[in-house]
């Protein structure tokens, strides 16, 4: 019986510990496969600025506790009229004069009251603050993410561009001791095969920037080198997002920023009305017991009464400056506003315009310059045009796939400032999307390629459909 209680109790503790540490054992997202909300996750629990900002919620609710509190009675104990030569007898029966009071402050004029529910609007602020830095930080999340998202698809591209430039040479150097193309042709393609090599390593230089701006957001820095993003770039998807004048201010007055401007203007009110509360008069009153053996063996009880008399200064000071606070406060509200509108209003702007530009890349430029350099490439197999047409066209179509890449970097920021204006959740694009006609039409034309001369293979940027 002895042993099975045991082996109960046993049982019964390391399952309270499993309970109460599992939170621990919760699996952190994997950085070399994270994705866009695992990447939230970690700003959530590691990011310095967001911890500042809790530390600082904190510190505001520790602001109301003291605002609130009442102030403390004093004792005051005094003894006088000591000597060398107080006679003999025992301490008591000397004649020594000892006085013992207790004192208390009595506010009026509400100034408590007024005190904590200042203290409680600067500590909704400071609340709405917080969340304010969580919307911004998310925001500069994204755009970390996108522009590493779009670093390693850089780095895919040129990388296989080299390689591609290389296999050119390499096919052209078989054509040369045939006899087939002439020494300056191979020339003019190793120069063009150097460039490349030199886009690629400008490449990983940057996905090297790109992954330690994204690891200093997530708490990451140590493991910048092992961070790989895997959701695409969103793609849009139909007409862009417009509001209305009505939804326009219910997004602006859901603001945490607005939020916070509005806390703190009624904040600064009720400051004002405990500025004013000043000239009501606190009364400190007090009572004492006094003992003095030679008069009176048995003491005296005595009390006492103080008001300040405001005959020199009535604290206009501090009713002015409440009165400019509050003002100030009333302009920071309005100018917040004004920004937070500035703000829809170019988000707006910057998603339209970048959308349309994802659209055209993909219905018209992608296009139009993969079916040059094919165009190019059959000529020259065919001997109608030189070696520098073909390179002409092939940078022209690597430039506009960068071009093509970089404008769906731009709209999937754009995305992202949008839903941080909005104050919406943001929407994260699907892996699993169908190809466009462009990238139908590039990776046709891949294998192609690769047979002639070296042109580059051609693919547009990853992309995804936007969640809705």
């Amino acid at each position: 019986m002895r042993i099975f209680v045991k082996q109960t109790g046993a049982l019964l503790i390391v399952c309270a510990a499993l309970l109460t540490t599992g939170p621990v054992f919760a699996q952190a997202p994997a950085l070399d496969t994270l994705s866009l909300r695992g990447a939230e996750t970690l700003l959530l629990q590691k990011n310095r600025e967001l911890q500042a900002a809790r530390r600082a919620v904190d510190g505001a609710a520790a602001d109301v506790i003291t605002a609130g509190a009442r102030p403390n009675p004093s004792l005051s104990i005094s003894s006088t009229n000591i000597s060398r030569h107080m006679g003999s007898g025992t301490l008591l029966n000397k004649p020594i004069d000892t006085v013992i009071g207790i004192s208390q402050l009595f506010e009026r004029g509400n100034k408590a009251e007024l005190r904590t529910e200042t203290a409680r609007g600067i500590e909704g602020a400071v609340q709405k603050d917080r969340d304010d830095i969580e919307r911004t930080l998310r925001l500069a999340l994204h755009g970390a993410y996108y522009d590493l998202a779009q670093a390693q698809e850089k780095v895919r591209m040129t990388a296989e561009n080299a390689a591609l430039f290389q296999k050119s040479i390499d096919a052209l150097n078989i054509r040369l001791k045939a006899g087939d193309v002439a020494a300056v042709d191979v020339s003019r393609m190793n120069v063009d095969a150097l460039r490349a090599q030199n886009d690629a390593r400008a490449a990983r230089g940057d996905l090297e920037k790109a992954q330690v701006a994204l690891a200093y957001l997530i708490g990451a820095e140590k493991d910048a080198a092992r961070i790989a993003v895997t959701d695409p770039l969103p793609q849009p998807d139909g007409m862009p997002p417009r509001a209305d004048d009505a939804a326009l201010q219910a997004a602006i007055d859901a603001r945490p920023d607005v939020q916070a401007a509005r806390a703190r203007l009624a904040a600064a009110g009720k400051a004002r009305e405990l500025a004013r509360s000043l000239r009501t008069r606190d009364i400190t009153a007090g009572v004492q017991y006094e003992r003095f053996p030679t008069n009176d063996p048995r003491g005296s009880v005595g009390f006492s009464v103080s008001v300040p008399l405001f005959l020199r200064y009535q604290y206009d000071g501090e009713i002015r400056r409440a009165d400019s606070d509050a003002l100030a406060a009333e302009d920071a509200v309005e100018r917040v506003s004004a920004l937070a509108r500035t703000e829809l209003r170019k988000a707006a702007a910057d998603l339209a315009a970048s959308g349309e530009r994802v659209r055209r890349s993909n219905e018209v430029l992608l296009g139009a310059a993969q079916k040059a350099a094919q165009g190019a490439e059959f000529a020259y197999t065919r001997g109608a045009i030189g070696v520098m047409d073909v390179l002409d066209a092939r940078r022209q179509l690597s430039a506009t796939r960068l071009e093509a890449l970089a404008v769906h970097t731009d709209y999937a920021k754009a995305l992202s400032a949008w839903n941080a204006a909005m104050g919406t959740s943001p929407q994260v694009a699907t892996p699993a999307v169908a190809p466009t006609a462009a990238s139908s039409s590039a990776a046709a034309s891949t294998s192609a390629a690769a047979s002639s001369p070296a042109a580059p293979a051609t693919s547009p940027p990853a992309g995804g459909r936007v969640a809705q």
